[in-house]
């Protein structure tokens, strides 16, 4: 095999191509033409996360507010804790592919809504849907979608409250509106949705290994549920 090599590539001829290949990305994509290029057509979708980071920070501000006011007629804070996240341009490209998506940025606007995504961890099951109330009766927030996968779990044993909103954010010179997807669940839930999210994306176990866990993981998915429930009866039981 090396002496095929050598009589396809000459002696020297690795180095020659190394430094075609540098003089060529100097010239055409190092270029300030190129350059240019790249700047005047990424601003707009730097633009476009910029706004959606900003409906994330409108919406975890709502959180904290309801949190703080909750916490004075419940003696305690209903909220565990908030995480956000915009989703990468990887996954936002895969999503695109996947559902057919134009690649422009109105088309990412109108068919894709979780690009922004808040989740709400909260101590009790009630809390969620207290919260979650309060959250929409607010007047400038717009449901989109709900779906209540607490009620009706997913065949996984995925269990999680879903919302769809809409929420206006100022800029300098106008109001936009912009959506975000808002999760709730309770710190068991969140607990049980990590490990199911990681052992999701673990490729080489064999097929009857990742069906036996999977028997395992809706089972563990019913004993939170139950978990959460005890834990609740048990708050109720001494008005906490």
């Amino acid at each position: 095999m090396e002496n095929e090599t050598n009589e396809l590539f000459p002696a020297g001829i690795e180095n020659t191509l190394s430094t075609y290949r540098e003089d060529f990305v100097r010239e055409n994509l190092m270029s300030d033409a190129f350059l240019d290029f790249v700047e005047e057509n990424t601003k707009p979708i730097d633009r476009m996360f910029a706004y959606y980071q900003c409906a994330i920070m409108e919406v975890e501000t709502k959180f904290k507010v309801l949190d703080e006011s909750l916490s004075v007629d419940l003696e305690r804070n209903p909220i565990e804790s908030i995480k956000t996240r915009v989703k990468s341009v990887d996954s936002l490209l895969r999503k695109m592919r996947r559902k057919n998506i134009p690649l422009t940025l109105d088309a990412i606007e109108e068919n894709i809504k979780d690009v922004a995504g808040v989740r709400v961890i909260c101590s009790f099951p009630d809390d969620i849907y207290e919260l979650a109330d309060a959250f929409l009766s607010q007047d400038d927030i717009t449901l989109i979608e709900k779906k209540d996968y607490i009620k009706e779990p997913k065949p996984s044993g995925y269990r999680s409250l879903h919302l769809i909103v809409e929420v206006p954010i100022f800029l300098k010179d106008e109001k936009k509106n912009m959506k975000v997807e808002v999760q709730f669940r309770t710190i068991a839930m969140d607990f049980w949705a990590s490990l199911e999210h990681k052992l999701h994306y673990k490729h080489d176990l064999p097929e009857e290994r990742a069906k036996v866990l999977a028997d395992e993981l809706r089972n563990c998915a019913e004993q939170i549920e139950m978990l959460d429930l005890r834990m609740q009866a048990v708050r109720n039981e001494c008005n906490l």
